[in-house]
């Protein structure tokens, strides 16, 4: 009941069932309407005819008349009886005066036994009993058995075919839905591919040139053209990239020969040195923003290894307890149980860095950073979660802090680029994951989750992970994670 599609149908069905109910029931109510109608006028009328017969003459001349009708039993139900006024039978096709019948003008109803070549049956019958003016009793109705057969025949086919009609719209709506559902599927599994990096998937059409295909046909071609868009915008910030690459490290390179010769001011050497921390600020900017284009842009993941992240984890904070310690601030870490899973090392690396600096930057000291990596249990996912007892990010922000460039809050007068948070979504987004930012009541809590690896079907990297001498894994240039 989730879907439209689903709701529609079941909609339809109501509807479509309600319209035939009332249009059987309709023709069924007015078609007995009429039979009764007839009935009413034909018994009338044949005891019009029958009370003229007694008029012209006396009661032998109605009992002539009733004798001559009195055949019509067998072959049209009708009843005649002229009873006395002791209801003693004087003539008619009935035997005696029925034993349910009470002596009252008017419309009555009533049951009597027959016997035919079939057997003995009961027969209900509706008349009109009139009383002459000698107080004889006229009786002339009709056998409504067959009526009341065929009124239970009719109402029988008004259900059936309400029952069957609710049926076959099912049917035709259960497979209409299934074939909106199947669709719509399809269409998500494209955009999920195409979510995940591949450019070059399209939506799925059938040939069926109906709404779906054209709408299918109309994202296909905004796809043609984002991709055409981000291929060049591509190609473009590759190629500035690399070619400021070179500019920026040969000129690093002269600005520290200069501070090396001999004789060099002392002011002048305190100028190099600020345009060689300036210059450092650069390359690092230029490289993160070439990992989070790279990161967005190729949605693929282009080296794939079994990575434990607890493990990782635990490197990293060994690496980084030194300059916690310096900055007077207590670094833990709990991540015992092994969390596995599919990706590339170097970028998750950088997330848990990039986390780590970020709590390392803006916890005043005497504070607490706390990394914790779990499985989740039930759903197959790995945890990473790093928080701090810092000044935090107000919740009103938190969609911004991650966008790059932002900078939110405090934050805004301490260095940096504020590309680390975006930088770890992109980390994150690539692998599959959710990046959530919480309260931690002082402080901030990132939350990143990972589908778990399936360690029976993955190929881990034979490739063991370079390390530095401190014995921690070698990320990159310190990232302003801000």
């Amino acid at each position: 009941m989730r879907l439209s599609s689903t709701r529609l149908v079941f909609a339809y069905i109501a509807v479509v069932t309600v319209m035939v109910s009332l249009l059987l029931i309709t023709v069924y109510w007015l078609t007995l309407r009429a039979l009764e109608s007839e009935l009413t006028a034909v018994v009338q009328t044949e005891t019009d005819s029958l009370i003229d017969e007694y008029d012209e003459g006396d009661t032998s001349q109605l009992i002539k008349a009733l004798k001559a009708r009195r055949d019509q039993w067998g072959r049209t139900g009708a009843l005649y009886l002229l009873a006395d006024s002791t209801q003693s039978r004087l003539a008619g096709n009935l035997n005696r005066w029925p034993d349910s019948l009470t002596a009252r003008a008017g419309r009555v109803q009533f049951t009597v036994d027959a016997t035919d070549s079939e057997g003995s049956s009961t027969h209900r019958c509706e008349a009109l009993l009139t009383q002459l003016p000698n107080d004889d009793w006229l009786l002339v109705g009709t056998d409504t058995s067959e009526q009341r057969r065929f009124s239970a025949r009719f109402l029988s086919a008004t259900l059936w075919g309400t029952g069957l009609t609710a049926f076959f719209m099912a049917l035709v709506g259960i497979w209409y839905s299934r074939r909106v559902r199947q669709r719509v599927q399809d269409y998500a599994v494209a955009c999920q591919t195409i979510i995940a990096g591949d450019l070059g998937q399209r939506l799925p059409l059938d040939g069926s040139h109906d709404e779906f295909d054209a709408l299918g046909a109309t994202v296909n071609r905004v796809l043609d053209r984002l991709e055409q868009q981000t291929i060049t915008l591509r190609t473009t910030f590759d190629s500035a990239a690399h070619d400021l690459r070179a500019p920026l490290y040969r000129l690093r390179v002269r600005l520290e020969e200069a501070l090396l010769q001999p004789g060099t001011p002392v002011a002048t050497q305190e100028l190099v040195d600020s345009v060689v921390h300036e210059l450092d600020r650069v390359q690092r900017t230029l490289s993160t923003l070439l990992q989070i284009a790279q990161s967005e842009a190729r949605g693929v993941i282009t080296a794939t290894e079994l990575v434990d992240i607890a493990k990782l984890a635990n490197e990293l904070t060994d690496l980084f307890l030194p300059e916690a310690k310096s900055f007077g601030l207590e670094l833990q870490i709990h991540a015992a149980a092994p969390v596995r899973v599919v990706g590339n090392r170097q970028l998750l690396a950088q997330l848990v860095a990039n986390l780590i600096e970020n709590a390392l930057k803006y916890v005043p000291a005497g504070g607490r950073v706390r990394i914790c990596v779990a499985n989740k249990s039930g759903n197959k996912r790995g945890v990473l979660i790093v928080e701090d007892n810092g000044p935090g990010i107000a919740a009103h922000e938190r969609e911004r802090a991650i966008q790059p460039f932002q900078r939110v809050g405090n934050q805004q007068g301490t260095l940096g680029s504020g590309l680390g948070l975006a930088l770890v979504s992109a980390v994150v987004r690539l692998h599959g994951g959710t990046l959530a930012l919480a309260d931690n009541a002082p402080g901030l809590r990132v939350t990143c989750e990972f589908p778990l690896a399936d360690v029976a079907s993955a190929t881990p990297s034979a490739a063991e992970p370079q390390r530095s001498r401190a014995g921690a894994i070698r990320v990159g240039p310190a990232t302003d994670s801000s």
